[in-house]
């Protein structure tokens, strides 16, 4: 049974799927599903299912990384959270704004300006090509209409941007695992 200063098990099963089915879906988005559709799917077809699939995948990655961190705070107490435990809330607020800047801007951006992109393409009979290599026709396009070439200088920065606090939080949410892996007496 729990003592005062260990947490439930109810709380550390929480704890667990929580952190479990972020790192799982941020692992399998990332580096799964992303790379297969992008190469097997036309260019149009994979960017609607992103577009359509990113609002749930921030979202439920926010909510995981801020339930990881209440659990972990509620479950710690005070005089423990500001010493031994420092580290770990700093990982879990890191991976929060990283998510919440995901879900409120680079996301919700980048997705808007995908969809300016599919119109600007299909005018010009562009987007059904399979893979992300670039065609001669989206080149010349690229070339010669300015508006396009703004928008995909953009869509670069955002999804840039994007991946980079995906990353985030996929680190940290990896160092979080380490730090209950380091915390565990046997499996």
């Amino acid at each position: 049974m729990a003592g005062d200063t260990e947490p439930s098990n109810t709380i550390k099963l929480l704890h667990l799927l929580f952190l479990s089915t972020s790192w799982g879906m941020q692992i399998w988005v990332t580096f799964v599903a992303g790379f297969v559709m992008s190469r097997h799917l036309p260019r149009h077809t994979f960017s609607s299912i992103q577009r359509q699939l990113f609002p749930y995948y921030f979202h439920i990655s926010s909510t995981c990384a801020f339930l990881n961190l209440a659990l972990f705070a509620m479950s710690h107490p005070s005089e423990r959270l500001a010493q031994e435990h420092a580290t770990q809330i700093i990982v879990f607020l890191v991976c929060i704004a990283a998510s919440v800047l995901n879900t409120q801007c680079f996301g919700e951006v980048t997705s808007a300006i995908v969809a300016e992109l599919q119109l600007v393409e299909r005018s010009h009979g562009l987007g059904q090509e399979v893979g992300r290599v670039a065609s001669e026709p989206s080149r010349r396009l690229y070339a010669s209409d300015p508006r396009y070439r703004q928008l995909a200088q953009s869509f670069t920065l955002y999804h840039a941007l994007s991946s980079l606090c995906n990353l985030c939080c996929i680190v940290c949410n990896g160092l979080s695992l380490y730090h209950l892996a380091a915390q565990l007496p046997a499996l």
